[in-house]
């Protein structure tokens, strides 16, 4: 969808004309809520998605029509209703001209509830509209990318308002019982666990890369960030090499481990992602306690909005 819109702000528009599914409403209201005129609210959505905001929310709501006659009860008079139809018989013309079938024949048939469309775009039972993947050529992200680009990102934002809080406190024990092993997290501190977070990483792509544990490189903020400006994204290129060779399931032995252990590619990863979420949530509170409400929780769908 080649557009001069950003991503969310497409998505914006499209969930206008989603939410007024159900309402008599013409265009220039939508537009209205919008806050542009019918022209430009019409121009800018028809170069974005190949389809006017008329058209596109009659095949939403015929699409959503279609598959109500397979998927609930409701009478074919209900149904054509709700999809802004005055009368059964409006609405039976619609649906054959869209579907090439009647009412009646697709709700007893075996037929989809998808239209042609150009763009992409189309609704999701029961009450949603499904948006295409990038075209060839944007970034693409996996899983894998999503989950450490993720990491990566929170990790980041932590290490950047830690420089928020007075030295002092970054050095004040969490409560008990917030952390592992058996001091239950007695005497850690918000200093210690973004130590842990980037020494994590350091270690990890030491003993993916094959080197020796690096030594401790400082605890100040600074010295964090510049660590983790390094370690971050080298682990995050270590494990892509991992992904793009298909090793997962190839096994290694971690020489840094005392004694040694052996692990997969896909347990070492699946191991770090459990324990930097968990560390993650530790900062969380660990900033709470310290009167820093603001930071969130580390949403990965926020951090994968932020990149459009």
């Amino acid at each position: 969808m080649d557009t001069v819109l950003g991503r969310d702000r497409l998505r914006g528009f499209l969930d206008l004309i989603l939410s007024s599914l159900d309402e008599q409403i013409d265009g220039p209201g939508i537009a209205a809520r919008g806050c542009l005129s019918r022209y430009h609210f019409d121009r800018l959505v028809s170069s974005a998605i190949g389809e006017s905001p008329g058209a596109f929310r009659r095949r939403i709501l015929l699409e959503r029509a279609a598959w109500e006659l397979r998927g609930t009860q409701d009478t074919i008079t209900r149904i054509a209703l709700g999809a802004g139809y005055r009368s059964t018989e409006a609405f039976t013309r619609a649906f054959a001209r869209a579907f090439g079938t009647t009412p009646a024949r697709h709700r007893k048939g075996a037929n989809g509830f998808r239209l042609d469309a150009p763009n992409g775009v189309h609704f999701y039972p029961p009450g949603g509209i499904t948006l295409p993947k990038p075209h060839e050529g944007s970034n693409h992200m996996d899983f894998v990318d999503r989950m450490v680009g993720h990491d990566i990102w929170f990790t980041n934002r932590l290490l950047d308002r830690a420089g928020e809080i007075p030295p002092e406190a970054l050095d004040q024990p969490i409560p008990e019982g917030w952390g592992w092993g058996s001091n239950g997290g007695n005497g850690e501190t918000l200093r210690s666990i973004l130590n842990e977070m980037v020494a994590n990483k350091e270690n990890w792509s030491a003993t993916i890369a094959g080197r020796s544990a690096p030594t401790d490189g400082g605890t100040s903020l600074e010295a964090m960030k510049q660590r983790y400006a390094v370690a971050g994204p080298e682990f995050a290129g270590l494990v892509r090499g991992i992904r793009d060779r298909g090793d997962w399931d190839a096994g290694f032995v971690d020489a840094l481990c005392d004694p040694p252990e052996s692990f997969t590619y896909g347990g070492m990863l699946a191991h770090v992602a459990t324990f930097s979420a968990f560390r993650r949530t530790m900062a969380v509170f660990a900033f709470r306690e310290l009167g820093v409400h603001d930071i969130g929780l580390g949403d990965p769908i926020e951090w994968e909005r932020s990149l459009s």
